[in-house]
């Protein structure tokens, strides 16, 4: 009865570790990556809001959380708040990291020519 038990609350432990790991991790990493994106715009990105509307950022209020952009050849220029925006389209340069990693995503060490 103890054995039966036991075995029970272990297959449910592992169920709810299962759940954690692939529902609620990656949702709760792409929130963070999102509110990355949208604290990080600058003036002249091209954006794209969740509403399907392009165009480029001229102007940030971080009091208010908005922001105004720049759509079409006509000029206009619409005021959205941040939490709207969808995507950055522009392509920023990366600096480029020396820095290998192994299958499992962990950092290798590079070995110097006196190590060896």
């Amino acid at each position: 009865m103890n054995g039966g038990l036991i075995g029970m609350i272990a297959i449910y432990a592992v169920i709810i570790g299962l759940v954690y790991l692939f529902l609620l991790r990656p949702n709760s990493k792409k929130k963070k990556e999102e509110a990355a994106m949208r604290n990080n715009l600058e003036i002249g990105d091209e954006i794209t809001t969740i509403g399907g509307i392009v165009g480029r950022v001229v102007a940030i209020k971080d009091e208010e959380d908005a922001l105004i952009i720049e759509t079409g050849s006509d000029r206009v220029k619409m005021k959205f708040r941040k939490w709207c925006i969808s995507s950055v389209d522009t392509v920023k340069e990366q600096p480029q990291t020396t820095e290998k990693k192994s299958l499992f995503g962990r950092k290798k060490k590079e070995e110097t020519k006196e190590e060896k």
